[in-house]
């Protein structure tokens, strides 16, 4: 019987056609809504206000009086000043220009993290910061600002896009080489006099530290097409940096008392 084929023409020893090239996948990104940035920014906002109702003379208000990060009050025993300079401000330019950061990448920053881990991040690099500034920083002198919490997201953006450099290829370098940049320059201006350079490092350190234990890191997961990334971090993990931060930054805390 002869073949529906000939042997040439056997499907079997034709040639197989070419891969086609790689196809871009979409993956769904984990997503919560930035509301505690925006409530942060808020309440910093409302603060502001009390504060120019509240002047107490000799160029300080009331509330600075009672929050600002004064190191003989910190020595007398008021923990609290090393988290209230946060939610305090000495002119409009220092609030807009923090509160405007705040808003740029803590805003990136939150939909990722989520909420809580996000209010860890900002409150622990605010502490760091203070201490770094209740050490280094004038010891007669007092500061204020929010500087020190927002330079601790800066250094978690570094963090997120370097762990995730994988997943997301060269937008994670692109916006690590920016990130880095915009850190260098706000290191440099605070060289200038008046600005707490300390307080800005101590934030980076500490925002840093928390985010190499605790930042998210993704994996893909499903199956095609139906793919998404989900982080593989957990509340150890997040209880992890925040035990570190806590534990170095209120050691160095310690070292102060006993050196002043």
């Amino acid at each position: 019987m002869k073949p529906f084929f000939d042997a040439d023409e056997d499907p079997r020893s034709a040639p197989l056609e070419p891969d086609s090239a790689p196809q871009p996948v979409r993956l769904q990104t984990p997503y919560h809504a930035p509301k505690v940035t925006y409530f942060l920014i808020g309440l910093t906002a409302l603060v502001y206000v009390a504060q120019l109702l509240t002047p107490a003379g000799n160029g300080i208000d009331l509330l600075e009086l009672y929050g600002a990060r004064i190191n003989p009050y910190i020595r007398a025993g008021q923990l609290w000043r090393l988290i209230t300079p946060v939610f305090l401000h000495a002119s409009i330019p220092h609030i807009f220009f923090n509160m405007y950061a705040l808003l740029v990448i803590g805003a990136l920053l939150e939909k990722y993290y989520g909420p809580w881990r996000f209010t860890l991040l900002y409150f622990l690099g605010g502490f760091a910061g203070n201490v770094f500034s209740f050490l280094l920083g004038s010891e007669n002198g007092f500061s204020v600002g929010a500087s020190t919490a927002v330079f601790g997201l800066i250094a978690a953006e570094v963090i997120f896009f370097y762990q995730n450099r994988k997943i997301l290829g060269e937008y994670a370098k692109q916006a690590m080489t920016n990130t880095l940049v915009v850190i260098v320059l706000n290191l440099l201006i605070s060289l200038s006099p008046g600005i707490d350079g300390w307080g800005h490092v101590g934030g980076l350190l500490g925002g840093g530290i928390f985010a190499w234990f605790a930042s998210p890191i993704w994996q893909v997961a499903g199956i095609s097409p139906a793919l998404r990334l989900e982080d593989r971090r957990g509340y150890r993990d997040w209880a992890l940096g925040a035990i570190a931060v806590s534990l170095i930054f209120g050691l160095l805390m310690a070292w102060g008392f006993l050196k002043g």
